[in-house]
């Protein structure tokens, strides 16, 4: 592993200066791209849908017990 002295951190702090990596990015331009990284910070939420399709099968259960 590389350490850091101060006069290789200054010179590095320098050279990004120049060379500005901040201005070069650039996020996504088409709609869907636009639509994938929406999605960057997504987590799952496998729960919440675990819990729509026990309340589906909950309403089933009681409509077919209605029915028959």
């Amino acid at each position: 592993m590389t350490r850091w002295t101060p006069e290789a951190r200054r010179l590095q702090s320098e050279l990004i200066r120049r060379w500005k990596p901040w201005q070069q990015s650039t996020g996504p331009k088409t709609s869907e791209g636009k639509a994938v990284v929406s999605q960057n910070g997504y987590k799952g939420g496998l729960r919440q849908q675990l819990r729509e399709l026990s309340k589906l099968l909950r309403e089933q259960k009681k409509s077919l017990e209605n029915v028959g």
